[in-house]
């Protein structure tokens, strides 16, 4: 279970984040939705670690910073982050040693699933930005997180992988994860979404589930709460 409890985020006098509760629960997904600068990235940089925030957040009980936190934390981020010299198969060696986890297959069948396997010979720098997404998704899996954060996951990704990677998102849920997904591609998670937080200025102004929307679209959604003053 993910929980955030009043995050506050500023850069000087400007608040990114401004007292932003909320929780992921086992089995869920969530999706965090919002116009460019609503601060999405932020509230995800802080869950992850890479920032200085106000309040709690928590996963699994374990205050996010702690290691014992870390390794139960998958994390996407928006661009992909790939290290020039390793190879496709020593990025999901480098991670698996991180975690002190034996190799039981599951890092070629990542591989596979988005059609690495026959790059993992290649270095990072030789990746277009697709396959370096790929990577880093399946950099972020290969430890099989408990709480796993997407910032922008579909970006540069073909359809091939578009279609794996909401596969994993079903797999993820049935396996009992807390999934949070920040996206601009709404249809890209339509059929798989439990909650919807939908930030604007730095708060949401509305969380909802399928079930309260009468049957609206995520995209119908959106847009009646950020254009039409819906609170």
């Amino acid at each position: 279970m993910l929980v955030v409890k009043n995050v506050t985020k500023k850069y000087g006098k400007i608040k990114a984040n401004d007292n932003i509760s909320f929780t992921v629960s086992d089995g869920e997904i969530a999706v965090l939705l919002g116009p460019n600068g609503a601060g999405k990235s932020t509230i995800i940089k802080c869950i992850s670690g890479l920032l200085r925030f106000e309040g709690e957040i928590k996963l699994n009980g374990y205050a996010n910073k702690t290691l014992e936190a870390k390794r139960l934390l998958g994390y996407v981020p928006e661009m992909p982050a790939v290290y020039d010299m390793l190879t496709v198969r020593e990025h999901l060696e480098f991670m698996l040693r991180s975690y002190k986890i034996k190799d039981d297959g599951y890092a070629d069948s990542l591989l596979e699933r988005f059609e690495l396997f026959d790059k993992k010979d290649k270095l990072g720098k030789e990746l277009s930005k697709g396959m370096q997404q790929k990577l880093s998704i399946c950099c972020a899996l290969v430890h099989k997180p408990r709480v796993v954060i997407f910032d922008e996951p579909m970006v540069g990704l073909d359809p091939h992988a578009i279609k794996e990677l909401k596969e994993v998102f079903r797999k993820l849920k049935n396996d009992g994860a807390s999934v949070l997904i920040s996206t601009h591609m709404l249809d890209s998670v339509e059929s798989c979404w439990d909650k919807a937080y939908i930030m604007k200025g730095g708060c949401f102004c509305a969380q909802t589930t399928p079930d309260a929307e009468n049957g609206k679209t995520l995209e119908e959604l959106f847009f009646e709460i950020t254009e039409g003053g819906r609170e």
